[in-house]
């Protein structure tokens, strides 16, 4: 299944509903199956990005479906990038 890496940088809104809610994170990744994607791994992290996620969806129309969603919120900021398996990657060239 394809795999992509999520990046997120929460908003001023999305710092405090973390804060007043630490399971959400868990809510929000339950979210996401619910678009017909999942999150396999996940990390808090210190300095531009707040967030990294692995995520497995079927296709890009339904990794975009996710991106949306959440952009939508207002709660943060999103960046999606397709991986490419490395043994694949040498494949290529």
């Amino acid at each position: 299944m394809p795999t992509y890496i999520m990046l997120t940088r929460l908003s001023p809104g999305g710092v405090q509903t973390l804060k007043n809610n630490p399971q959400r994170i868990h809510e929000v990744n339950d979210e996401i199956e619910q678009l017909g994607a999942k999150v396999t791994a996940q990390w808090a992290t210190l300095g531009q990005w707040d967030f990294i996620n692995v995520i497995e969806a079927p296709d890009e129309q339904t990794m975009a479906r996710v991106s949306l969603e959440m952009g939508s919120r207002g709660t943060g900021r999103y960046e999606t990038l397709p991986a490419i398996p490395i043994d694949e990657f040498i494949s290529l060239l």
